[in-house]
């Protein structure tokens, strides 16, 4: 499946210098997909050298033309809309449906971005002297190294890729090793559209040595990261040395509150549709669920309820809700995560088990716990699974003290019929992202990233392509 692509390098499709390949597998049946080319450091040097020469033809490009080509762009997205979220679904095994509701998210991003193109705005601040003039503007950072994981491959990728364009910047994408066919058709999808050859380039291949060699090159500008935050760390360590911008969305470990005034069927399907979009395999996924006491019960047999019926498969069974995890190594973190639990004091309420019926396949049930402790594991740890720890609390001071005692700062939920509860909550909490009475969170329109270990910068909104951006003054004295 990975022939026609390859790494994508001054407008061309190649096989790596080496041509080295690696297994791609299908989480759903452990099958090999295909065998994706893997980058040499020859293919890295000629990828920097590439978005070197795009840069100085792309950030000429007038904008209103750049707005063009990434409109197309998000058309061509949607046209393809079968064949981006088929690759997500062999790749990552998030189903069908929900694949194709990501493709939808990432060609509204495209079509954001197309439109924010056009309205970089400059300012003209009025001088203290008669004849001086203070003119501020922005002009692109340059080449742009964007480090892309595998759990939402087009959102993420399209985010990096299409706020580059927008601000004048080239680009080189990283796709991770377990989903470089969903990021291959979307670059191949630029290139259909018109993008000038090596504004847009693609490496394929091992992450760390790759995402190392472009970091430390004098090309690369600026770097966007999504990822955990142990990575995170250690790409902003090597930054440092070339005073790199980065921009960074890591880790979350996101609270999930109920309040006693909040209608329970509506929180539960809110917390369901939450907690196990891509199985748990979300950085904004809520992993610590604290309900009002009076209303814990309720709340927890009803969510046990409506999870009895999630069906579990390969996600191209249109009536499967639930894939498998992305891979072995995941898997077994969940396990290990969920025997954990159960020896600190954790009673399952259900799942705790590989699902019956399944020779094949990262399958793990939803797991939802109780007796959980603040000083539990599973509450420190970032599970990125189906796991469902429950809690309960009293007061309104209370939960929002232990759900903001935590180093990661990426998202929130909150669920109340009281607007000064969702005011004061939402202002109180520690996150980049507060969802009140809705599980959506990530939307192209609103700015998107954490505080704290989280990360920093934003990515979606109005703010995001100033991150791509730099800030140029010019006092312009009228008298020569």
């Amino acid at each position: 499946m990975y022939s026609k692509f390859g790494q994508f390098i001054n407008g061309k499709w190649q096989q790596s210098s080496d041509k080295q390949t690696y297994e791609v597998i299908n989480p759903a049946n452990e099958e090999i997909i295909g065998h994706a080319s893997k980058a040499s450091a020859k293919d890295v040097d000629d990828a920097l050298k590439s978005a070197q020469k795009g840069l100085e033809v792309w950030k000429n490009t007038p904008p209103w033309q750049r707005s063009y080509t990434l409109r197309k762009i998000a058309d061509k997205m949607r046209e393809k809309q079968d064949v981006l979220a088929k690759w997500m679904t062999l790749e990552v095994g998030k189903p069908f449906a929900e694949a194709k509701g990501e493709v939808g998210g990432s060609a509204d991003i495209f079509e954001w971005n197309a439109e924010e193109t056009k309205r970089i705005y400059g300012q003209t601040v009025e001088s203290r002297f008669k004849d001086t003039r203070v003119h501020v503007y922005y002009q692109p950072v340059g080449v742009v190294a964007a480090l892309s994981p595998w759990n939402f491959p087009l959102v993420l990728s399209s985010r990096k890729i299409s706020t580059a364009l927008a601000a004048g910047c080239s680009v080189i994408i990283k796709p991770d090793v377990i989903t470089p066919g969903t990021v291959m058709e979307l670059v191949d999808i630029c290139r259909e559209c018109g993008v000038p050859d090596g504004v847009v380039n693609l490496l394929s291949g091992d992450p760390p040595s790759i995402a190392s060699q472009l970091i430390s090159s004098d090309i690369v500008k600026k770097i966007s990261i999504t990822g955990s935050s142990r990575v995170g760390k250690l790409i902003l360590k090597q930054a440092a040395d070339k005073v790199q911008r980065v921009t960074m969305e890591l880790s979350g470990h996101s609270p999930f509150i109920v309040f006693e005034d909040a209608d329970i069927k509506k929180a539960t399907d809110m917390a369901i549709a939450a907690k196990f979009r891509n199985n748990g395999q979300v950085c904004i996924s809520p992993n610590r669920f604290y309900i009002q006491e009076n209303k814990k019960d309720e709340f927890v047999n009803l969510f046990i309820e409506k999870t009895k019926k999630l069906k579990i498969g390969d996600g191209m069974d249109p009536s499967v809700q639930l894939g498998p995890l992305t891979t072995k190594k995941r898997l077994n973190e969940v396990e290990e995560l969920v025997e954990t639990t159960k020896k600190e004091g954790g009673k399952v309420l259900l799942g705790g088990k590989r699902p019956q019926g399944f020779n094949k396949g990262f399958y793990y049930e939803p797991t939802i716990f109780d007796n959980i402790k603040d000083d539990f594991t599973i509450m420190k740890v970032e599970p990125f699974g189906p796991l469902v720890p429950m809690l309960s609390f009293k007061t309104f001071d209370e939960v929002i003290e232990r759900a903001n005692n935590h180093d990661l700062g990426l998202s929130s939920y909150i669920c109340t019929n009281s607007m000064e509860k969702a005011h004061r909550a939402s202002e109180l909490m520690e996150t980049g992202t507060v969802a009140v009475n809705t599980p959506l969170v990530a939307i192209a329109e609103a700015p998107f990233g954490g505080i704290k270990q989280a990360g920093y910068g934003r990515e979606g909104g109005s703010m995001a392509i100033k991150d791509y951006l730099n800030v140029k003054y010019t006092h312009l004295g009228l008298k020569g």
